[in-house]
């Protein structure tokens, strides 16, 4: 039965209704259940309908039609090239996996999502370039830092091979992995970055083998370096030259634009180099000039604004004799993390679309206006390209819960404190909550203070601090209800901690780094409305390991709407578009190593093929990392058991017990199994 209340409420007749709260509402046991309203109608007829999760999540905004909710409440993965196909449940496929012995966390690359990124960049710019009558074409290149992957980088050049996708290297290391792998023939190498002679003498040979290696000149002492290097080869290199843009960016990442920027030079050495060029009889070939906008780049305005002051770099080097085919305007295409598609320091107000629209609207403009020849756009886009592919997928192995479903009866023995504290509970109404929430917690604090100093003993303690955790059930319930409620922000002190089987240093750096946002969710149970909001704990012994901002429908929150841990599975989160820098940036904080990484297919029977496994690292191997040699380890593990056995502290039957636990131990895997 469904009865309408004051303040936008209603009151639902149901029997034997368990307690569970969310966001946006609360429901108590027994036959009245009160809900407040949203925009969605969680009512139909007499059957309350359950809260769909990408409400609470926001996967439809952030899930670029990728990451869905399947009929049965699963995070789902959808197929690009048949939209229309029900979405492969998440949860399968890990237990499929398990079946195969490849056991969480597990990073999970998906093929299908790294050949529709880069079909749709190098379509926008297609599509422009037709429209506007541009008189070029647009070649993109990846840079490698981004994922140094050799799974990530094969299948970007296979899938780039048709559009002449190129890669970039800004390093020795970077492009002797380029030059491992068949490019188009119009594709290009582009190198940026510091070069010693090395570099620039493995640059410049590649020539001979037909690869279009470009070599950005980032200051005047390296034009000087290509030089000596080119005289002593007797080949002529292709050349680029980085120019520096006044032009900042707006956001996190301002510091990478801008003439305080890292790369590039100013118009007085590129001049100078120019002039240098010229006297040496090498103008000829400087082909390209490099212009990096920035890195994610949030508003569309200011990707506008620097390839304007870009081309304006062109056509006047142009006039000064220089013979320049390629314009390229480096990174900064940015991925929208949170949905919201506005300028942010995670998001972006523009499409991939808009994006190449404007650079190929802008460019065409002033080079028209400049009577210079229409040049090839060259960009650099990393993130855009990768991030949607990668998702870390981990269970969750333990809760450590801030409320009590009952509380116990206060002894008349007790402290006065311990009564003062029970008795908020008759006083605990919304109109009440802030005072209680003050009294509640003063009473609790002055306890432990008595429990230092002896004057409350263990068990009182123990009673206080579980009539606490009951009030603050109570009092979380309350606040759910009151979505205006002044302690909203509060409710993070007693958030939940759910502690996860990840290393947040190995897996996710940029979450602990620079504050990172990526989306997150549970993969199973979202037919079901989450009854708790947790934070995450990872498995290091560090305190910095865990998460506490998540993207939520209605913005950012310190905690993760979840549910309580069923008994008879896994509980399982996914952290979605982690495919840029989080594999190659990670560190092995308390020697947690990479995690079980699978490449997957989607098939048109809503399947999946296994394109590719990489077991995680076991022990032995990250022992190695830090100069550890597992035999030597194992040498002196057997003689301090030899010395056990001299002193009679174990048996030789027990000595074979443990010599074979460390050893199995240093052939497993780093992660809890």
């Amino acid at each position: 039965m469904l009865t309408k209340l004051d303040n936008n409420q209603l009151s639902v007749t149901l029997q034997n209704f368990d307690f569970f709260l969310t966001d946006r509402y609360v429901f108590f046991s027994g036959t009245q259940v009160f809900c407040r309203l949203s925009a969605h109608d969680w009512f139909k007829g007499s059957t309350m309908m359950s809260m769909q999760a990408k409400d609470v999540y926001g996967v439809s905004q952030w899930g670029r039609g990728l990451i869905d909710i399947t009929q049965q409440g699963d995070i789902g993965l959808r197929n690009p090239r048949m939209p229309d196909q029900a979405a492969v449940a998440l949860p399968a496929i890990l237990e499929e996996l398990n079946e195969r012995g490849i056991k969480s966390p597990v990073l999970l690359r998906v093929a299908a999502y790294l050949e529709q990124e880069i079909a749709r960049l190098n379509t926008a710019f297609a599509q422009a370039i037709t429209k506007t009558g541009y008189q070029s074409v647009y070649r993109g290149v990846f840079p490698i830092k981004v994922n140094q992957q050799a799974q990530v980088i094969d299948r970007i050049v296979d899938i780039g091979r048709p559009w002449g996708f190129g890669l970039e290297a800004g390093s020795k290391p970077e492009l002797v992995i380029a030059l491992a792998h068949r490019l188009s023939h119009d594709a290009l190498i582009v190198c940026n970055g510091v070069k010693d002679a090395e570099f620039l003498r493995l640059a410049i040979l590649s020539r001979k083998l037909g690869f279009n290696t470009v070599i950005v000149l980032e200051s005047p002492k390296e034009a000087e370096t290509v030089v000596e290097v080119t005289k002593q080869l007797g080949i002529e290199p292709l050349l680029g030259v980085r120019v520096k843009l006044t032009n900042q960016i707006s956001g996190k990442w301002e510091e990478s634009s801008g003439d305080r920027s890292t790369f590039g030079m100013n118009t007085d050495q590129l001049l100078r180099v120019v002039d240098m060029l010229r006297g040496k009889g090498l103008l000829h070939c400087l082909k390209l000039q490099h212009s990096h906008l920035g890195s994610q780049v949030s508003d569309v305005n200011d990707v506008r604004r620097a390839v304007t002051e870009a081309c304006r770099y062109y056509t006047e080097l142009c006039a000064e004799g220089v013979p320049l085919t390629h314009l390229d305007l480096g990174g900064g295409l940015g991925v929208d993390y949170t949905g919201e598609k506005r300028a942010g320091e995670n998001s972006i107000n523009y499409t991939v679309e808009e994006y190449a629209a404007n650079i190929v609207e802008t460019v065409g403009y002033a080079m028209d206006s400049a009577n210079v020849s229409h040049p090839t756009i060259v960009t650099e886009s990393g993130r855009a390209v990768v991030a949607t592919s990668s998702m870390l997928l981990f269970n969750v192995l333990e809760a450590t819960l801030y409320d009590a479903p009952d509380a116990p009866e206060v002894d008349p023995d007790d402290h006065h404190l311990v009564h003062d504290l029970a008795a908020v509970a008759g006083y605990l109404t919304t109109p009440r909550v802030q005072e209680c929430w003050n009294d509640a917690r003063f009473y609790r604090d002055e306890l432990r203070a008595l429990f230092r100093r002896g004057h409350v003993d263990l068990r009182q303690m123990a009673r206080a601090e579980r009539i606490y955790l009951r009030l603050m059930a109570r009092i979380k319930a309350l606040v759910a209800a009151e979505d205006t409620s002044a302690l909203a922000d509060q409710m993070a002190q007693v958030a939940d901690i759910y502690h996860c089987n990840f290393s947040l240093f190995q897996s996710l750096p940029d979450v602990w780094a620079i504050d990172q946002l990526h989306p997150i969710a549970p993969l199973q149970m979202l037919d079901q409305p989450p009854d708790r909001r947790a934070i995450l704990s990872d498995i290091t012994c560090d305190s910095d390991g865990r998460i506490d901002r998540f993207i939520l429908a209605d913005g950012l929150a310190p905690s993760l709407p979840v549910h309580d841990l069923p008994d008879d599975r896994p509980y399982y989160l996914g952290v979605f578009f982690v495919g840029a820098y989080q594999e190659t940036l990670g560190d092995l904080h308390n020697l947690f190593g990479d995690t079980n990484v699978v490449t997957i297919d989607l098939r048109s029977d809503g399947g999946f093929d296994l394109l590719h496994e990489q077991e995680g690292d076991t022990i032995a191997q990250v022992m190695t990392y830090v100069e550890f040699d597992p035999v030597d380890c194992i040498a002196a593990f057997r003689s301090i058991l030899e010395g056990a056995i001299s002193a009679k502290q174990v048996t030789p039957r027990e000595r074979k017990q443990i010599m074979s636990a460390y050893r199995e131990s240093i052939t497993g895997y780093t992660y809890y199994e």
